[in-house]
């Protein structure tokens, strides 16, 4: 028997296999989609195309590996979170869904910190006013687009995340719901009740009725119903938000363990346990998850971009035709003076944790005459690693202690020069996985949670490592590398504001 777990990432879509008696994951495909730009700070993600590439990616993995569907005993969902959805009632799209890292709603945050609205909302959810969140997307389909208008008045317009899309897909429009972690990043949510907050939704003029179900993270969200590719009845029990799903995919399941997911963006998670903790240092507060009435909490630091960087470098600059080929191109920079004054500040879509600017830009700084593809790629690199490491030191500010080592996952952890690059610039252990697919695993072991097929208790040891990134022995490399790149990059980001 298997579970199946779907994980509906910003640049794709990829359909995982997990044995059920080890709990091993037997194989992955993966389909991507495109990116919509419509307008400058504009990013949107076409539904349809969402839809089509979850079947593709069920169907072939099925296929290749000779398994009847049947056997599949339960389903579980991780998603890109923030990504907003409008949809009616037969689950056809209205629009193109607008992706979290859109900036197009800026100026409405803007209007509401004039309005002194944003204490009493991160009070209440955690999170500041920015364009990131899902409701100031929902209120932009409702002031901006005709086809969302004309729903909303004849009662045919749903509201949600992807991973409610996906649930109302998967189960023919039976079931309307959401979970605790992605309702956490809609700005709609209260961590008190964990329920959509009448305050907050007359703030956007948002109703109940367009809002789906806010439900526990491992449990039964509904069946499968009316499919070409999959049986009906199949239990979909599991779900979370996609960093949520790393943290559960981690192992993460008591306070104070914490991990780093390195993919389009890069985002760090601690679980806080029962306890709500707010930040001093620009970080977020949100739900880690919640099963059987008990809420974990997790302050999280948010980096826009990481992976889409490379992504960047491939596709608009023709560096590489493989992102796998960046290492190689970075590694031949042997002399590190060539790089030394260099620095990708990789910003293309405002920075978020700790410093929360949506109007920041990306920027190529220090070149020189003699500077190519492999500098560039370098510092690509560099930029990625010194964006987490702000957040690293976030996280160290309001716990008031160093943090020692980080469990890492994504699959720019694969890139072994950027682990070691980062491991230099935090000076700490990196911590790599055996299972570096953390965020469909996570999603596939809730899943298994909720039909009972196992407990948290059973999977706390399930984890194992696979390699640590140490910082340098060499101290003349972090003294006259690292620690003054580490200023400068500070000193340029302050520049910023």
């Amino acid at each position: 028997m298997y579970i199946l777990s779907i994980d509906q990432g910003t640049t794709g879509t990829t359909a995982v296999l997990i044995e059920t008696n080890s709990f091993t994951i037997v194989d992955k495909i993966n389909q991507e989609h495109d990116q919509i730009f419509p307008k400058p700070g504009y990013v949107e993600h076409n539904l349809n195309d969402i839809w089509t590439a979850t079947q593709t990616t069920i169907t072939k993995i099925l296929s290749k590996n000779n398994i009847d569907p049947k056997s599949i005993s339960a389903i579980g969902i991780t998603n890109q979170r923030e990504t907003t959805c409008a949809f009616n009632n037969a689950g056809a799209p209205l629009a193109n869904a607008i992706v979290w890292q859109d900036r197009r709603t800026a100026r409405f945050c803007n209007e509401l910190k004039e309005r002194g609205l944003e204490d009493s909302v991160r009070h209440k959810t955690g999170l500041p006013l920015d364009p990131y969140f899902s409701a100031t997307k929902m209120k932009w389909f409702i002031d901006n687009n005709q086809s969302v208008k004309s729903a909303l008045t004849s009662n045919d317009l749903k509201f949600g995340n992807i991973d409610t899309y996906l649930l109302y897909k998967l189960t023919a429009g039976t079931s309307y719901k959401t979970d605790v972690t992605n309702a956490s990043r809609t700005l709609l949510m209260s961590l008190d009740s964990l329920n959509w907050d009448d305050e907050l939704l007359d703030i956007f003029n948002i109703t109940k009725d367009i809002l789906p179900e806010i439900q526990d993270s491992v449990g039964l969200f509904g069946h499968t119903k009316g499919l070409s590719f999959l049986p009906d009845g199949i239990p979909i029990s599991g779900i979370l938000g996609d960093q949520q799903a790393a943290l559960f995919g981690q192992a993460c399941f008591s306070k104070g363990e914490s991990k780093c997911t390195y993919g389009t963006g890069a985002f760090m998670l601690l679980n806080t346990g029962n306890e709500k903790v707010y930040s001093n240092s620009g970080l977020l507060t949100t739900v880690a998850y919640k099963h059987k009435d008990t809420t974990m909490y997790a302050l999280e630091g948010s980096s826009y971009i990481a992976g889409a960087c490379v992504q960047w470098l491939r596709d608009n600059m023709k560096f590489f035709k493989s992102a796998q080929e960046i290492e190689n191109l970075a590694k031949s920079i042997e002399n590190l003076d060539r790089v030394r004054e260099i620095f990708f500040l990789p910003f293309f879509t405002g920075i978020g944790s700790p410093y929360w600017n949506p109007n920041a830009r990306a920027a190529i700084l220090g070149l020189s005459r003699d500077s190519g593809q492999a500098e560039i790629s370098r510092a690509a690199l560099e930029g990625i690693a010194l964006s987490i490491n702000d957040l690293l030191n976030a996280m160290e500010s309001d716990l008031g202690e160093k943090v020692t080592s980080l469990k890492v996952d994504g699959g720019a952890v694969a890139n072994n020069l950027l682990m070691e690059i980062q491991a230099n610039f935090s000076l700490m252990d990196i911590v790599r996985p055996k299972v570096i697919e953390t965020t469909a695993y996570g999603a596939g072991l809730a899943a298994a949670i909720g039909v009972e097929l196992t407990t948290i208790d059973k999977l706390q040891g399930i984890w194992s490592e696979d390699q640590t990134f140490s910082p340098s022995s060499n101290s003349t490399d972090s003294r006259d590398y690292y620690l003054p790149k580490k200023s400068e990059w500070t000193n340029y980001i302050k520049r910023l504001f």
